[in-house]
């Protein structure tokens, strides 16, 4: 059985500033140093699930830097014998690869909470102006949306680390059945209390191992399809945006709705919706 680990970077320990995970090349508020650290540690934590995922049974592992511009991995830190993705131009972006013939098991690293959540350090969806999607009624962020994808495939997801308010949306959402392991403690959008990185890498190979193990027995995530799908934003102006696309509709203010037939359907209108409502605002 092989195995995919989606590897953000807002949940990974010692991260609690925006500063810390935008790539200087963008300019504006942020910082060569402290982004390096970060990505060290990102890569740290996702060669941590990937030794404990091959101790676990796996036969193979990819490694898809799920971050910003996804290129944020650094190879030489990942196992020999891991696999990696590099660049955001992916059909499947976050869970790329789980399409692959053969992968039974769906890892998440470094993931955060959904956008509104109180103490998420970090706390988004996507991107900073969406403020909800919502899936049949359920509301939920970036690891629901990416359950979903996988589950489309028949790929559960078993492991997931990150802060402790993520960790808890997700076991709500996903159930029991995944793994977890907070690697800090949320006090607020912007700050966290942190376990020693090395002590957090140990509690990742643990916990991955223990996954993959139990992966055969997990059911992959799934919604009644097809199924209804909301947006909100933090303006009224992306929704007017949104609203425009055929098959759309206008919910409230700042809520735009459809219905999606399968997985695919939903993240890709997700994804586009996403891309039509980054407009400017002071136009």
């Amino acid at each position: 059985m092989k195995v995919v680990i989606s590897v953000d970077m807002e949940g990974v320990c010692g991260v609690a500033s925006w500063v810390q995970v935008s790539p200087p090349e963008f300019g504006g508020l942020v910082n060569a140093g402290e982004y390096q650290a970060a990505r060290e540690r990102m890569t740290r934590e996702a060669g941590a699930a990937a030794l404990g995922a091959l101790a676990g049974g796996a036969t193979g592992v990819l490694v898809n830097d799920s971050h910003d511009t996804m290129r944020n991995l650094l190879p030489e830190l990942l196992p020999e014998g891991a696999r990696f993705t590099s660049g955001n131009d992916k059909p499947l972006s976050m869970v790329q690869g789980v399409d692959e013939a053969g992968v039974g098991a769906l890892l998440f690293v470094g993931y955060h909470a959904r956008a509104g959540s109180p103490r998420g350090p970090l706390a988004h969806t996507w991107n900073g102006f969406i403020r909800n999607v919502r899936v049949n009624g359920v509301d939920t962020g970036e690891y629901g949306l990416n359950a979903l994808v996988a589950g489309h495939y028949g790929v559960p997801v078993v492991f997931a680390c990150g802060d402790d308010v993520a960790m808890g949306e997700i076991r709500e959402e996903l159930g029991e059945q995944v793994v977890t392991v907070a690697v800090k403690e949320g006090l607020s959008t912007y700050s966290a209390i942190h376990l020693h990185p090395l002590e957090a890498q140990r509690l990742i190979r643990e916990g991955a191992e223990r996954a993959v193990r139990a992966a055969r027995d997990a059911r992959p995530y799934t919604a009644a399809w097809p199924a209804a799908c909301e947006l909100s934003f933090d303006h009224q102006a992306r929704a007017d945006q949104c609203e425009r696309v055929p098959g759309v509709r206008r919910v409230d203010a700042v809520t735009v709705g459809w219905d999606s037939s399968d997985a695919l359907h939903l993240f890709g209108m997700f994804r586009m919706l996403a891309r039509v409502a980054d407009v400017r605002l002071n136009a």
